[in-house]
């Protein structure tokens, strides 16, 4: 009998897929993918919800996260996937709007709440800013550096071994091409950003299907 899991991830805009007008970003390029592999008759129904929040920090995620996850919970399975720290680093009037600090306790709780749920839990990168904002206050009123998003990066890195997960590193494979990988913002990625990235995971999603 065919089962059906869940994927389910949680984020800020760039898990939404915001700026994308072409794909719709890069967890709705995976939605579509397991959608064809299932009509195509292949394996199990993965069935990928987009629970990502323009603007959200590790603060919202856990105010929403427990009741997110018992409303989704397939009997077959779940992946959780949290890909978060881009809004939690930013300054903003002088003050970061997460500390790192928090922020480690914050990515911890949220692996706790997955972990009820689902054995299978990923935590993703933050990517690279451009460097026409590196440290430049934008419209937002946000301030990003680099050097902050190597920082916060390193904590999801070390959050990953200390309780065994998956740790996916869009960093890395954006940075060295970042320039033309982001869109004018200089934060969220480009249609062609967006497609990398789903590139990616693909042959992630590809074992539960």
């Amino acid at each position: 009998m065919k089962k059906i899991v869940y994927g389910l991830f949680f984020g800020d805009s760039i898990t939404y897929g915001e700026y994308d007008g072409v794909f719709g970003g890069w967890v709705d390029i995976l939605k579509r993918y397991a959608l064809q592999k299932f009509h195509e008759g292949n394996g199990d129904e993965l069935i990928l919800f987009n629970l990502g929040i323009g603007g959200e920090t590790t603060e919202g995620l856990l105010k929403r996260m427990p009741t997110e996850l018992g409303a989704r919970n397939s009997a077959d399975g779940n992946l959780v996937f949290i890909g978060y720290g881009a809004n939690d680093l930013a300054i903003k009037e002088g003050i970061q709007v997460v500390k790192p600090e928090t922020f480690k306790s914050n990515i911890i709780k949220a692996v706790q709440h997955a972990k009820q749920f689902s054995k299978d839990i990923y935590l993703v990168s933050i990517l690279p800013v451009s460097k026409k904002i590196d440290g430049v206050v934008v419209s937002s009123g946000k301030l990003r550096t680099n050097e902050e998003v190597v920082a916060y990066n390193q904590i999801l890195k070390d959050i990953a071994v200390d309780h065994s997960l998956m740790y996916i590193d869009f960093y890395a494979a954006i940075l060295e091409d970042k320039e033309s990988l982001l869109s004018a913002d200089g934060v969220h990625p480009n249609e062609k950003g967006y497609g990398m990235m789903a590139e990616i995971a693909i042959p992630i999603i590809e074992k539960y299907l």
